[in-house]
């Protein structure tokens, strides 16, 4: 089954360097798009006191998307781990999130089994992690109906293990903590 769902409505996903885009970014958001350690624990101190909650929209063993294929530098077809979810706070939904892995090098006994655990909460635990540029889009997320101002993609590497993080800011997050639309 190829990933044929409401991302075929918005078409391919244009990103962008941070770099290009910071100048068009208020302060506010340069410090959500920009930072670079685990979004999970940003969005709970941020959201206190309500709790962080995933909501797990998806995940399963499909094709990657071309540019999502690409970045990974996946042959064509070949298929990978994907995982869709929303973080939520106080049952609204500030963040869609979509990580694709490729099948090679996956841990899938940790990844299989975090349901709705955040990624996050497994991916900064691991020693020696590395995370590669960050990239922008202001396209929507195309898996979730939610829009907002800001996506943002990067890499993660751990060993052989490697992985796409790809993050939509959602309007609601933006309304409740009062941030500026871009």
């Amino acid at each position: 089954m190829s990933d044929s769902r409401p991302q075929a409505l918005y078409g391919p996903t244009r990103w962008l360097p941070l770099a290009a885009v910071r100048p068009g970014m208020s302060p506010a958001w340069q410090q959500w798009v920009g930072s670079r350690d685990s979004l999970t624990l940003r969005l709970t101190e941020a959201g206190r006191p309500r709790p962080l909650h995933v909501r797990l929209l998806d995940q399963r063993i499909d094709t990657p998307r071309h540019d999502e294929a690409r970045v990974l530098d996946l042959p064509p077809g070949r298929r990978a781990w994907l995982r869709e979810v929303t973080l939520c706070l106080g049952g609204r939904a500030w963040v869609a999130a979509r990580s694709v892995a490729p099948l090679e090098g996956l841990p899938a006994h940790d990844l299989a089994h975090l349901g709705e655990r955040s990624l996050g909460s497994w991916l900064f635990r691991q020693p020696d992690l590395e995370r590669g540029e960050i990239e922008v889009t202001r396209d929507p997320a195309g898996f979730h109906s939610a829009h907002g101002p800001w996506g943002r993609r990067s890499m993660f590497y751990h060993g052989t293990f490697r992985m796409l993080v790809q993050e939509w800011f959602l309007d609601a997050m933006a309304d409740d903590l009062g941030l500026p639309s871009r």
